[in-house]
């Protein structure tokens, strides 16, 4: 068989691994069969096989991609001059949750929501989800030290505690995305304000 290029090579293994995401969205992991997968490709079945080995394979790679999109959002954050204040992160982050829904035929968050209970079941997951929400947990310390240091918060606040709280907080509008009626970030900063209201 000829070598192809590794472009060529990438562009395939993409069209193989969103085309197992339309097939996740709609049954799941565990009811999608691997020659399900192969039809929605229209490859071969040894062509699929030579991107990803195994479903479980196909599952890491949906995982990796569907945490990763929310670590390339905290690189801009963090990167942006002047800081984001605790409002415009916010806003970003539900932006950013808006935007994995974008795609025709899959949601990159519905599909991170199947991701945390296949982590419940295998260990290089469960390490891989574990390790995504503490690099969360630093990043969200780091933007709130900023916000001390900005005068957003005040300089005594409690930056851990502050990560800790957005942190839990994200798995929360993904849920509430899918399985509730949404919420929008005017909602959610007016009811993180409300928290420190004292009227």
């Amino acid at each position: 068989m000829p070598r192809i290029s590794e472009e060529l090579w990438a562009q395939r293994r993409r069209h193989v691994l969103t085309s197992a995401w339309s097939c996740f969205a709609r049954n799941g992991f565990h009811a999608t069969s691997m020659d399900q997968i192969v039809a929605a490709t229209g490859l071969s079945t040894s062509a699929v096989y030579r991107y990803f080995a195994s479903k479980d394979d196909l599952i890491d790679a949906t995982a990796d991609e569907a945490l990763s999109l929310i670590s390339g959002l905290f690189d801009e954050l963090l990167a942006a001059d002047p800081t984001p204040t605790p409002d415009q992160t916010v806003t970003a982050l539900v932006a950013a949750l808006h935007r994995r829904g974008q795609h025709e035929g899959y949601d990159l968050s519905q599909l991170a929501m199947q991701a945390w209970t296949e982590a419940l079941r295998r260990p290089h997951l469960h390490e891989l989800v574990h390790n995504y929400y503490r690099a969360t947990h630093a990043n969200f310390a780091e933007l709130a030290r900023r916000w001390c240091v900005d005068g957003h918060l005040a300089a005594t606040a409690d930056t851990t505690a502050i990560a800790t709280l957005l942190t839990t907080l994200m798995p929360g509008l993904i849920v509430v995305e899918h399985l509730g009626d949404g919420i929008s970030a005017a909602q959610l900063i007016a009811g993180l304000n409300g928290l420190t209201s004292t009227r």
